[in-house]
């Protein structure tokens, strides 16, 4: 293996040279080495980001949208109470709270935005949601009967600030004929605004559970919905259908796959179609070397046919090309982990540099974030390294074997 190591390196030295073919060659592989450099980086970043927005969706947005709801469709849910403690008690979830969910109106002056209108349990809704790390303001502990939180975006397109008069408008439905009838007015003050930066912040208005239960008509015990927060949220809808049959009402069982679900699927599509596009840009920049190992083994045909003589075999043979091509592979793994590592670690900050320099976020009320997250996986580098080596070692297999083959003989006669 130490004669082996010292030919290939010898031989390097000598491709090095910018003379005719010797220096195409080398130039080949180099390219090899590059096309190597820059799929591992790129593969490393891009799995950061998707780490980043998987990780943001868990611990930012799922933390405030339902992660399990049972919704009543007709009658009310009664003695929400006793089976809210009921759920709390149940194994897997960490929380449990009442809610009255209904769609209404916002109006500030005459401008009107559409709403849904929640009203919920002070105490308990900050055992099941983190709203309050996204508020500014009254925080949802804090509301009193005549306040209202609403999302950034509804605040934006009515002109409101804090402490102004909002009116809700509610529809009223008449339980004999179930015909809607005028919405019933409710005035209210602006006293938080919910900003998360993305969809929620379009529609959340936020209530106390007793003046939402005034509104509507709902004795002290009745609620439209109660919320769950679990213990493992990819886990949400076995535990949904689990503990809800504790509940003895009629209700609709719904977890944060129907939601959100879709948002979920879209980011592990997005990391398959990753894996699978930089590890074929990195088979082609591997299978590069194929190109320059056969070039090499050709240039290289009087020295082995040398070598051979002197008694080399050709497992050193063999070797000999096998460290080639794997050293061209190593520079290019080493060089783009640390580069891949670098710009994901600070990617971020990157994005943030660059969309205020263009003056415009490109996530901004698109997305659950308005920054480009990341989160550096160990595994994945691991990973990456270990296939892209692999990828490396099947391509100089072919070319380290052809020079086995050369017959001294022919050669040396020739």
């Amino acid at each position: 293996m130490l004669l082996s190591a010292f030919i290939s390196k010898r031989f390097r030295a000598h491709s090095g040279h910018k003379d005719g073919q010797n220096g195409f060659v080398s130039f080949i592989a180099k390219a090899s080495t590059i096309g190597i450099l820059l799929g591992v980086a790129v593969l490393i970043v891009a799995l950061s980001v998707i780490n980043g927005f998987e990780q943001q969706l868990v611990h930012r947005l799922l933390s405030v949208v339902p992660q399990v709801e049972y919704v009543a469709p007709n009658k009310p849910i009664n003695d929400w109470q006793n089976k809210v403690k009921l759920l709390h008690e149940q194994n897997g979830v960490a929380g449990a709270a009442p809610f009255i969910s209904v769609s209404g109106m916002a109006q500030f002056k005459n401008e009107l935005k559409a709403v849904e209108v929640r009203g919920v349990e002070a105490d308990l809704e900050n055992q099941v949601s983190a709203l309050n790390q996204f508020t500014q303001g009254r925080l949802v502990s804090q509301l009193q009967q005549e306040d209202v939180i609403l999302g950034q975006q509804i605040v934006n397109k009515l002109g409101l600030e804090i402490g102004d008069p909002v009116t809700l408008l509610i529809p009223q439905i008449n339980q004999q004929t179930s015909k809607l009838l005028s919405p019933k007015r409710v005035s209210l003050k602006l006293v938080g605004i919910v900003n998360m930066g993305g969809p929620i912040d379009e529609t959340a208005a936020y209530i106390r559970l007793d003046k939402a239960q005034a509104v509507l008509g709902f004795t002290k015990n009745q609620v439209t919905g109660l919320r769950l927060k679990v213990d493992d949220v990819f886990a949400a809808h076995q535990t949904a259908m689990r503990v809800g049959q504790v509940i003895p009402d009629y209700v609709y069982v719904s977890s944060w796959f129907r939601t959100q679900g879709s948002l979920y699927q879209d980011i592990q599509m997005v990391r398959t179609i990753v894996y699978i596009v930089v590890f074929l840009i990195i088979a082609v920049a591997s299978f590069n070397i194929v190109s320059s190992l056969v070039m090499e083994v050709r240039e290289k045909q009087a020295n082995i046919a040398i070598l051979k003589t002197m008694g080399a075999q050709d497992s050193t043979i063999l070797a000999t090309f096998v460290m080639q091509g794997f050293t061209q592979a190593l520079i290019g793994v080493l060089l783009g982990t640390v580069i891949g590592v670098m710009v994901a670690l600070n990617i971020s900050e990157l994005f943030t540099w660059l969309s205020n320099l263009a003056g415009d976020n490109p996530l901004q009320g698109v997305y659950f974030v308005e920054f480009l997250p990341s989160k550096l996986v160990w595994q994945d580098i691991v990973v990456t390294v270990f296939v892209t080596f692999i990828l490396a070692i099947l391509a100089t297999l072919y070319p380290a074997w052809q020079a086995t083959r050369i017959d001294p003989a022919k050669v040396l006669g020739n």
